[in-house]
């Protein structure tokens, strides 16, 4: 992935076509780092499986599955690219349509080994709960953010209102790919875009464990994190508002609401998320800590016993 970051930075830069309305390069180069940071995420918690286990072997081929899964992916994206033609939804030539079959497929298998790995990390032994929950709950998001993109490949009602229309999918929910775009991510400012839950959920594998990483190394400074089971609780705190916040997202853009024009359905929604959220922080934070046992004092140790002296 990191190779073809360079590779696609270096095509945005020399490389001037346009498709579906943003430089042809920002696709791959957008795809490498994201999954950068996803195969580097998923590497740490395989890592966390105790070399012994029979789960080790197992967490070893799925993750290698992946990986392989992922590199077929970005070939074929990669392939397309300089072909001068859409990767993902394209079926205007037999030689596209399998491609992009080929590329649902890949996906496919990558999101069973993901789920493989997520049910390992669920009954792994891990001695930090917070850790462990973290570890466990992230990689559950990130499973349902994966999901949403298999809600992209269904026909649009535009779509449907053709014969053999060249592309059948799409990301955006409401409006036609290639309209007006954010800076950087492309994703729809007229209407909905299911990349965005896509994005944010599986991101979760990331988000979650580093908050816990940052919890920990704040706890020399403040006591209350010292204590394991209050980052247990804000960790679950945090993942229970991660998990509302991307099921908001989703129901957003299957509405056709562009992510900065929400409703007031939507604000509601999110309004109450938050409260919740900051409530269900608060409680912990108002329980006062626990006080640490005292250690009982040594007993003094006896007195010596005289010694007796045996008369001349």
């Amino acid at each position: 992935m990191v190779v073809l970051a360079l590779v696609s930075a270096v095509g945005l830069a020399v490389d001037d076509r346009m498709l579906v309305g943003v430089p042809i390069w920002s696709k791959p180069f957008k795809f490498s780092v994201a999954l950068f940071a996803y195969t580097l995420s998923l590497a740490w918690m395989l890592s966390l499986l105790a070399p012994s286990q029979r789960a080790h072997r197992v967490g070893w081929w799925a993750g290698t599955v992946v990986a392989v899964a992922l590199l077929a992916e970005m070939a074929l994206i990669t392939l397309q690219v300089v072909r001068g033609t859409q990767s993902h939804f394209n079926q205007a030539t037999p030689f596209d349509n399998a491609v992009f079959q080929i590329m649902g497929g890949t996906i496919a298998v990558l999101w069973l080994s993901a789920l493989v790995i997520a049910v390992l990390l669920l009954r792994a032994r891990i001695l930090d709960r917070a850790t462990a929950w973290a570890v466990r709950l992230s990689s559950l998001i990130a499973l349902a953010g994966a999901a949403v993109g298999f809600l992209m490949s269904g026909p649009t009602p535009e779509q449907l209102a053709v014969d053999d229309s060249p592309i059948v999918g799409a990301h955006s929910v409401g409006v036609p790919d290639g309209g007006p775009t954010m800076a950087l991510t492309g994703w729809s400012t007229t209407g909905g875009d299911l990349r965005i839950p896509h994005f944010f959920g599986m991101h979760a594998l990331q988000l979650l464990p580093l908050l816990l990483i940052v919890l920990t190394a704040l706890a020399p400074r403040f006591a209350r994190l010292a204590d394991e089971r209050f980052r247990l609780r804000l960790t679950l705190i945090a993942a229970g508002m991660y998990a509302a916040t991307f099921a908001l997202l989703t129901w957003q853009a299957l509405r056709g609401q562009a992510l900065f024009s929400p409703d007031g359905t939507t604000l509601a929604a999110a309004g109450a998320i938050a409260l919740l959220g900051a409530a269900a922080t608060a409680l912990p934070l108002r329980t006062p800590a626990p006080s640490p046992t005292p250690t009982p004092a040594p007993a003094p140790a006896p007195a010596p016993a005289p010694s007796e002296e045996v008369p001349a």
